[in-house]
């Protein structure tokens, strides 16, 4: 049987272009660009509570890496460098060479070097550790928004926990759109050229990425900027055709898994995300404004009442699985 060395050095050890030293001594050595803040981010995934067993380990091995990035592209930071830990049950080495091949396919289409990390046996259970840039003292916080900015969210949220329930059987899905979610549960795609963009250009004053649930997650910065946050149901995403219509307005607000952004922008922006939208051939949703408050998030019906909110996201120490 191979050893854990064995194992690294074949699946995980590959050229690592950016960084002054990769795998292979007790620490990696990098080199921020000049004039650059290091950002930081780590995720946990869990067999049992982030995905299911039984997911296919190549699309695994994208989604570990991808929810990381997910994180950076909030702050609209670039993806530089990543590091690798985990336990396995076992050496499996089908499984092991198919998570590698999709792990490193999301590496390559952001352009990041896996620079260290650890095995050990145990429960299936994947960290990564990401490292990323932005020019010093720009980054997207949370903290950031003002009263009279507009809220924005991008793609599609909610498919990802359409998936998780067909997967699961809480639903019935046509044959489309059952593939539709579920590759947005086990194939997510990191937004990091927008969160790029609303850096760059000045777009937005605070963003989070949409893994909790939308309205959880908006809730963080209602929070951390101490306002509060309005949602017009009108104005939020079509729901897909074909479903519960109930069931999908509870995934695309309280569902998770969907690492879509969802940002805090002056009003004054519109047009220029409007352009952006177009520019990335993505969707992007004024769905509310910020308003005066001490972090609280109401959802707004056609009459301009509030709606009763009885779950808002996943919550790691009240549930089950994601």
């Amino acid at each position: 049987m191979p050893s854990e060395f064995d194992l690294i050095a074949r699946y995980f050890v590959r050229p690592t272009p950016q960084a002054v030293l990769g795998p292979g001594d007790d620490c990696a050595l990098l080199a921020p660009s000049p004039g650059m803040e290091l950002v930081v981010t780590t995720d946990m995934l869990v067999a049992g509570t982030h995905f299911l067993p039984a997911t296919d380990p190549g699309q695994l091995g994208w989604k570990t890496l991808a929810v990381n990035l997910s994180d950076l592209a909030a702050m609209g930071a670039k993806p530089r460098w990543i590091l690798l830990a985990g336990s396995l049950p076992d050496a499996d080495e089908v499984w092991l060479a198919a998570f590698a091949e999709g792990l490193f396919a999301c590496a390559r289409r952001y352009n990041v070097d896996l620079v260290g990390g650890d095995t050990t046996r145990g429960p299936l259970n994947l960290c990564i550790t990401a490292l990323g840039e932005v020019p010093a003292g720009s980054a997207l916080r949370r903290d950031g928004a003002r009263v009279g900015d507009d809220l924005w969210v991008s793609g599609q949220p909610g498919l990802a926990a359409l998936g998780l329930a067909q997967l699961q059987g809480r639903t019935a899905l046509p044959e489309v759109l059952s593939s539709r979610c579920i590759a947005a549960l086990q194939k997510p795609t990191p937004r990091v050229e927008l969160g790029l963009a609303l850096l760059k250009g000045g777009l937005a004053h605070a963003a989070i990425d949409v893994s909790d649930g939308l309205l959880a997650d908006l809730g963080h910065i209602a929070q951390r900027s101490g306002v509060n946050a309005e949602l017009f149901q009108t104005q939020l995403p079509c729901l897909p055709q074909g479903v519960d219509p109930l069931l999908a307005r509870q995934c695309q607000l309280a569902g998770g898994d969907d690492y879509e952004l969802v940002f805090a922008a002056p009003s004054g922006q519109r047009h220029e995300l409007g352009r952006l939208a177009a520019q990335l051939d993505l969707p992007l949703w004024r769905i509310g404004r910020i308003i005066d408050g001490q972090g609280e998030v109401f959802l707004l019906n056609d009459m301009g009442q509030a709606l009763p909110l009885t779950h808002t996201g996943f919550d790691h120490f009240a549930q089950d699985c994601h």
